[in-house]
């Protein structure tokens, strides 16, 4: 088992693989697309598919054939306090609109039952991820309205109806960034020790990393790197900046402090920089040779990265950094 996962954390823990000579020429297999939430393509599917009865400038009489989504959030929030149940209940409506099915009684009244519409279940997931995680639009009319009629008001208990930003802060891009490249990095991995065995860790490391991340910076139109003080691949090493964010970084995890991203804005440009930590798992690849890591894994290593620095570490040190940049004016109030 424990041969199973040994290099699960071999891109994770940064160093990226490529450039060094190959093994073998085996394809390593298809590439894991892992589903990557954004909040302004969600909010803008709500916009595109919900608004033409939902619409939020709509009047709260004449012309408006259905309630705003944000009174749609509030009943749903008002029955669903775990983020999971809402959107499961959200998308059993949508799937099949009866009056039964409905948490909105008075609206379906006023209004009738939703038509029954294809709507492709995962824009329906993301439809209703954003609606409980993010503010969204209400009418001038909403909140007196709300009040008037739920003395347990959802805006007394604080963040139900407004949680969060309607949108991401840049720290919350990058971290955004950052661990949606890791986990299409991480799925791809193990996608490849499962179908074909730990040994093509090595051959998916050398030939697939650089591309996988690549797409990602491709995806979210951003530059992101896995940098390093002690790269496995040259290619990966730090420069003079990141060099003393790492520092920085080190000290703070040795002592235990809490680590939050470091950013600044230059020329319009968001810089983001967050650490990769090592645990237990990475020492299978990043540990002490012959000791940590097994003999035959070294000397693979060595086969594919002959100047590889990138061992001796124990648990809990900065291995490296996520070295990420983006417009500062991106998807930010």
């Amino acid at each position: 088992m424990k041969n199973l996962f040994v290099f699960i954390t071999l891109i994770i823990g940064i160093a990226s693989c490529k450039k060094g000579p190959k093994t073998t020429d085996v394809d390593p297999g298809p590439v894991v697309q892992a589903e990557v939430f954004s909040p302004e393509d969600a909010q803008k599917l709500m916009e595109t598919k919900c608004y033409l009865c939902h619409n939020p400038s709509a009047p709260e009489k004449g012309s408006r054939i259905g309630p705003p989504m944000v009174a749609i959030k509030a009943h749903y929030l008002a029955a669903h306090k775990n983020k999971d149940a809402f959107i499961k209940s959200i998308m059993q409506f949508v799937n099949s609109p009866t009056e039964e099915n409905t948490l909105m009684r008075g609206a379906v009244r006023r209004f009738g039952v939703m038509p029954a519409q294809q709507f492709p279940e995962t824009e329906v997931k993301k439809i209703a991820k954003y609606m409980f995680d993010y503010q969204i639009e209400e009418p001038d009319w909403f909140k007196e309205h709300w009040l008037a009629r739920h003395n347990d008001s959802l805006y007394n208990k604080g963040k139900r109806l407004a949680p969060i930003k309607t949108k991401p802060t840049p720290k919350e891009l990058g971290m955004q960034y950052a661990l949606g490249t890791k986990k299409v990095l991480g799925q791809n991995l193990m996608g490849t020790i499962q179908n074909k065995g730990v040994e093509e860790a090595f051959v998916f490391c050398n030939e697939r990393a650089y591309p996988l991340t690549d797409s990602m910076s491709t995806h979210f139109n951003a530059r992101i790197r896995r940098v390093s003080d002690k790269p496995r691949n040259p290619n990966n090493r730090a420069n003079a900046i990141e060099l003393e964010h790492i520092d920085s970084f080190k000290g703070k995890v040795a002592s235990g402090d809490s680590v939050e991203p470091i950013l600044r804005e230059e020329n319009g440009k968001v810089y983001f920089y967050y650490p990769i930590v090592t645990n237990t798992m990475c020492l299978n690849c990043h540990g002490t040779p012959n000791k940590d890591i097994l003999p035959k894994v070294y000397r693979n290593l060595l086969e594919l990265y002959p100047k590889d620095m990138a061992v001796g570490y124990g648990p809990d040190e900065v291995r490296g950094i996520w070295s990420i940049v983006f417009d500062a004016t991106k998807n930010t109030d």
